[in-house]
């Protein structure tokens, strides 16, 4: 049996979020993935859509949850200087503390390569993280990588219509966008049951 751990978490800081967030396997297996530079590149696609929300709605800090190799903070950072933007992937060393809570949080093609097991954990997370909004970006298809187990790198292949709920049951839909084969939201976090 594959041990769960607590991603960058000591005992102290474990406190609030409740819940496993990533197995030690899997870990070890997307910072393989992450290590070759080519996996975690495209936060930076949706930079421009992340200012507009930011200035639109006077928001002050962001959380790119997912981060990869961090370019959506490069470009947010090119777009509108001095907008904040903090960055957590379990994935990278450096980047795997736990976070604290932001304005707005991003995550960009990161629930489908969550753990279907870890999936409600990682979602109630997310709305403790997110003091005004979550912006997600989800993919509905098979990913084109594979991870060294053999298994899809998009762990959740699911229909726009599967996640609706999940989302839902955490977070008030504020805007959701149907794209070709994936969707993207605008959510505002609900108060935690």
């Amino acid at each position: 049996m594959t041990r769960i751990e607590f991603i960058g978490a000591s005992e102290s800081n474990r406190e609030g979020a409740g819940a496993d967030l990533i197995s030690d396997t899997y870990r070890t297996l997307n910072r393989r993935l992450h290590q070759g530079g080519k996996f975690g590149r495209h936060g930076d696609d949706w930079a421009a859509d992340v200012c507009r929300l930011a200035e639109a709605q006077g928001l002050s800090d962001v959380l790119d949850y997912g981060c990869g190799q961090g370019m959506l903070a490069k470009e947010v950072g090119r777009l509108r200087p001095g907008l904040p933007v903090r960055e957590y992937d379990p994935a990278i060393a450096g980047k795997d503390a736990l976070p604290s809570p932001a304005d707005l949080v991003v995550c960009t093609d990161v629930l489908e390569h969550i753990e279907p097991e870890l999936l409600d954990n990682v979602l109630d997370h997310l709305q403790t993280l997110s003091r005004s909004f979550l912006f997600a970006v989800i993919a509905t298809r098979p990913a084109k990588k594979v991870l060294e187990d053999g298994r899809n790198a998009h762990l959740i292949v699911q229909p726009e219509g599967w996640w609706r709920p999940r989302l839902a049951q955490r977070f008030h839909i504020v805007e959701w966008r149907g794209l070709e084969k994936d969707f993207a939201v605008v959510l505002r976090a609900l108060p935690a049951a």
